[in-house]
Formats: structure tokens, sequence, C-alpha cells
């Protein structure tokens, strides 16, 4: 049996009644397209737990031979390794992730976004991504990686950004030298003393490339482009995909505004804005170590197991009423950031800058609504995560006053 073709043309915009229908009819589906290796699509809440614990999984791509899973000679990062490699890089980079870390950053990613919204508070159209969420998330990252100021810019965002969409570039070859000489210039900084070395991770990672051995130079690039792109597109789309959701319940909203608003419904709004429309659409990338029998179907050894972390965090079986925005929803076992030994790393910093983003845009902006139809709005097509490439707003008060900053 084979989707409904409306569903799979509807996906990019809308895959939820596509991974309803999975669910109910295909749990373990075998997607073959001309000229690429099958995929097998899992589904269901349970499957997709289990399997991302599963060692007869492997995030090895060599596996599939002459599959090629992000721009070459970048594809040697904890994301594409199995122990004992993917323990030595996590270990490499957890450090600068840890809780009490990334809640330091606080006063900071509030500051930079109060910064943001003041360019545009007298402005009556914006990009919420263009305007908002990319260089927000981008100076989190960069300042974590210690990534020089004058690499801050759109270009550098819009380099990242197309080696996840490859199929949508215009200059596919033109994205990936680009990127390769952004890594270059970055390395050659912290190796030269040019760039800002001190506690930063990418110069913590060069030193233990140069001193100890304990990383490769094609790992140490692989793993700063890594974090570049997945500690800015990852929250980016939480964000975006959070506030659409938000303007398109507006009583949810109401509930974040609302005068006597305490932690606790922040806390679990941004977890059910990370549930209802994930910003990690798939997981990352998986194949068969060894056959794997489930639901009737045989994966067999080398193929490609796609687990649908978007489907999964919509399912009737795990979820109550799972096509309902519910920001005080709890227990809420979502599995946007994954499960198990590859949890997300940054997943701590992707829930800060919700929780400071989420109540300010509502606050600042004041009343908004999307400038296009739902339908009309752009989406990124990425391999893995599923995010807007604009969010264009329209604002019926603009210069709201400003709230007091905290400094």
């Amino acid at each position: 049996m084979e989707p409904p073709a409306d569903f799979l043309a509807a996906r990019l915009r809308d895959p939820y009644p596509y991974f309803g229908w999975l669910r109910r009819h295909a749990p373990v589906h075998a997607e073959r397209r001309p000229g690429r290796p099958a995929v097998w699509q899992v589904s269901r809440y349970e499957d997709v737990r289990a399997l991302l614990t599963d060692p007869r999984l492997s995030k090895d791509p060599r596996r599939v031979p002459g599959y090629v899973p992000g721009p070459t000679g970048l594809n040697r990062h904890l994301v594409h390794a199995d122990p004992p490699d993917h323990t030595r890089l996590r270990a490499l980079v957890n450090s600068a992730f840890v809780p009490r870390r990334i809640a330091m950053l606080e006063p900071f990613i509030a500051e930079v976004a109060h910064r943001l919204l003041d360019r545009v508070e007298h402005r009556t159209h914006i990009d919420l991504i263009a305007d908002f969420a990319a260089p927000l998330t981008f100076r989190m990252i960069r300042a974590i990686l210690g990534v020089p100021d004058h690499l801050d810019t759109a270009a550098t965002r819009d380099t990242l950004m197309a080696t996840i969409s490859p199929d949508a570039s215009a200059h596919p070859a033109r994205a990936q030298r680009g990127l390769h000489e952004l890594l270059d210039v970055l390395i050659a900084g912290k190796r030269s003393g040019r760039s800002p070395g001190g506690t930063d991770l990418l110069g913590a990672l060069v030193r233990a490339g140069d001193e100890s051995g304990t990383i490769t130079e094609e790992e140490l690039r692989s793993t700063a482009y890594l974090l570049l792109l997945v500690g800015h597109d990852t929250t980016m789309n939480l964000i975006g995909n959070g506030m659409l959701a938000l303007l398109h319940h507006p009583e949810q909203a109401e509930r974040l505004t609302a005068r006597g608003t305490g932690p606790t419904l922040l806390t679990t709004a941004v977890e059910e804005l990370l549930r209802y429309d994930s910003p990690v659409r798939d997981a990352t990338f998986r194949c068969a170590a060894e056959p794997i029998e489930l639901h009737g179907r045989t994966i067999a050894a080398g193929e490609i197991v796609s687990l649908l972390i978007g489907s999964a965090n919509r399912d009737e079986a795990r979820f109550p009423d799972p096509d309902r925005l519910d920001l005080g929803r709890t227990p809420n076992d979502h599995l946007a950031f994954g499960y198990g030994p590859h949890f997300c790393i940054g997943a701590g910093l992707a829930r800060l800058e919700g929780a400071v983003a989420f109540p300010l845009l509502l606050e600042r902006l004041g009343p908004v609504e999307t400038a296009k139809p739902a339908d009309e709005l752009p989406w990124r097509p990425a391999r893995v995560m599923r995010g807007l490439a604009a969010l264009p707003l329209v604002r019926r008060c603009p210069s709201q006053p400003r709230t007091e900053r905290t400094r």
C-alpha cells in the first residue's frame, strides 16, 4: 500500500497527514526513489524511541556504499559515529554544554534578543526568521564556539544553510567551497591566535588535536561544521515553528502573556512547542548493521532507517489529542531532541533560548499576524530539519514600549 498522492505532495508544508497515514497503515514503510538508496521510515512513538537506542542501528554512513549524508569531507563528527569514536568526540564537546554554563547565558540571550527587537520596533512588516530567529541563534552558538564578530553575517548563515538543502541551492558546489573556506579561516585563526581563543569550544578542540591528538583534522573540521549548523538551525526552527503555532492558537499565546504566568507554564510551553511542530523532523542518519524485523517487514543490513521524530511526537497512542496545542501538557515525553546516547547535546541551550524568546516576542511585537496564508509560507526542503525559510509578519501596533532589560 502506498500513501495518498496528496499527502506526499504536501509533505514539505504539512507532513502530519502523511505521518498519520503511516502510523495507521504502514508503520515501517520503504520509500524508494530512483538513483537513491531505499529509506525505511519508522513512524510510531514506541518504535522510534526503542530504535533510537538499538545497537543494531549504526550511525556510520560508510556502511551504505556511495551515500554521503552531508557536505563532502565534513561527515566525521559525533552524529555520524558509533562508539568508541562517538564517546570520544562527545566527551570533547560536553563541557561547553553543561547546564551550569548554559544557564549563565540567559542575561546575554535576553540582551541580544532585545537589541534585535529594538531594530524592528517601528516597522510594520518583519520577517521573524531573518530579523530575529536566525541572528539570535547564530549569535549564541558563535559565542560558545568562539567565532569572530566579523563572521557574524547573513552570508555566513546562508553558506551554512545551503549545505542542508543542497537540492534547493542554486550553486551547491559553490556553497560547499564557501563552507570549507569558512572553516579553514576559523581553525587557522585559533591556531595563529588572531581570533579569540580563551575558553571557547573551537579553541579547545584545536588544542586537543594539536597537543594530544584526541581529534583528527577531519574530525575537527566536521565537528566545527556540525556545531555551527545544529546550534543555529535547530533553535531557529524552534522559534519559527513555535511562533507560527502560537499565532495559529491565539488562546494559547494569551496563556503565556497573562499576568501571573509562572515559570512552570513557560517550561511546559517550550516542551509542547518542541513536540507540536518539532524542529527536527527525522532523526539523523542511521542504517541497519544487521537485519531487523519490525511489524512484519525486514530491514536488511546496510539499508537506511529514518526514525520520524515529527510523527512520533504526534502519535495518538502516546499523546492524548496529539494534534491539539496545549502549553500546559504534562507529561510530555516528546522525542524532539532524540533519546539515548545521541540525545541532542545542545538541548539545554535550545530550551533556554526558547524560554527567553517566546514571551519576549509576544510582549514586544504586540498584536501580529502572518503576512501570508499558511499554505504560502516557505518551508526549507532540508534532509532532517523542519523549519521555515521565512515567517513574514504584519504588526498592527508597531512601536510597542520597551520592557525593562536585564543587565
